[in-house]
């Protein structure tokens, strides 16, 4: 096996591990629809506050396999977190041990001493990574709901419920210009580390922009819902989804101020942001969402809604 580092926002990259992808989620996860290259360019591109580690292992001119890794530019000695993925027909050749020394040399160059790597719960991934002496330290649930089934109406419930005080605002792409400055502020509010994206400390309207125009460039757009007090001015929770050329949607972020929390607004602006997307979508069907396990009150919402856990996904930190 040869690894090879890559860039993950070149066309010619994403060209090149899409079969294996495709052939790999065919398998890990049947339900989903196919693979796209806008799916594949926003998990492998470089995150706003982020660098990109792409390496891949080639066994002749194939991709084996792969490891993405994004690293916090604000968290210098921070860990490199990504995913680790060898295609089906490579499987216990070599291609995954290889990926792993690369990525912890990577980072060990950097001045880095930690992996973290997330992967569908299995007992083949958790062989592997007591193999290489991986610790277990997370646990995520993914989430689906489908649109045409019983949950629209739970759906259209939760959106008819409402919620005095406060006043809802949406839109497709670029936030208002009017309310970008209290969207950066109530984001820095968020307290979720993910996979792969930097915290972005102290938000600003240029931070808000430049994640916009990264979700462009890999074909995502952005569907907002915000709450804001009846008469004020300022964001006090949003929920986002990201739409691209597929039948499935993926949930962003959901935020609610602590002092907003226990009103209903989560309830709320998760139903109306998912109406409204298949409303300007005819194509949508399916929505997942990834929520870590310990994050009970999300998780509970999310079932609340309407939506199904599909698959666990674990988190194993792996020291360089």
């Amino acid at each position: 096996m040869e690894i090879r580092s890559l860039d993950g926002d070149e066309p010619a990259a994403i060209a090149a591990l899409l079969p294996g992808f495709r052939e790999t989620m065919s398998l890990e996860l049947p339900g989903d629809p196919p693979v796209t290259e806008a799916l594949l360019a926003r998990l492998f591109q470089r995150r706003h506050g982020t660098e990109r580690i792409v390496l891949v292992a080639y066994d002749g001119g194939t991709p084996a396999g792969v490891l993405k890794l994004g690293l916090d530019l604000g968290d210098p000695s921070g860990p490199g977190h990504g995913s680790l993925w060898v295609f089906p027909g490579y499987r216990r050749r070599g291609a995954g041990r290889a990926l792993a020394a690369a990525g912890l040399a990577a980072l060990r160059e950097r001045g880095r001493d930690l992996l973290l790597a997330d992967a569908p719960r299995a007992a083949a991934g958790e062989r592997f990574a007591a193999e290489l002496g991986a610790e277990l330290i997370g646990e995520s649930v993914r989430h689906r709901l489908r649109l045409a089934g019983p949950a629209r109406a739970v759906l259209q419930a939760a959106a008819a419920r409402p919620v005095p005080g406060y006043r809802l605002m949406a839109w497709q792409g670029a936030c208002p210009d009017d309310l970008v400055e209290s969207y950066a502020r109530a984001w820095s509010a968020l307290e979720e580390r993910v996979n792969g994206q930097a915290r972005v400390r102290r938000p600003s309207a240029d931070d808000v922009r430049a994640r916009e125009a990264e979700a462009e460039r890999a074909g995502h757009l952005p569907h907002v819902v915000a709450a804001l007090p009846e008469h004020g001015t300022a964001i006090v929770a949003y929920a986002t989804v990201f739409l691209r050329d597929s039948p499935m949607a993926d949930v962003g972020e959901r935020l609610v101020l602590p002092q907003h929390r226990r009103r209903g607004l989560a309830s709320r602006l998760t139903a109306e942001l998912l109406l409204g997307a298949a409303r300007e979508n005819g194509r949508l069907a399916l929505v997942q969402v990834f929520d870590d396990t310990a994050n009970t009150a999300v998780v509970a919402l999310n079932r609340k809604l309407g939506f199904e856990a599909d698959s666990y996904w674990s988190t194993y930190a792996l020291k360089a």
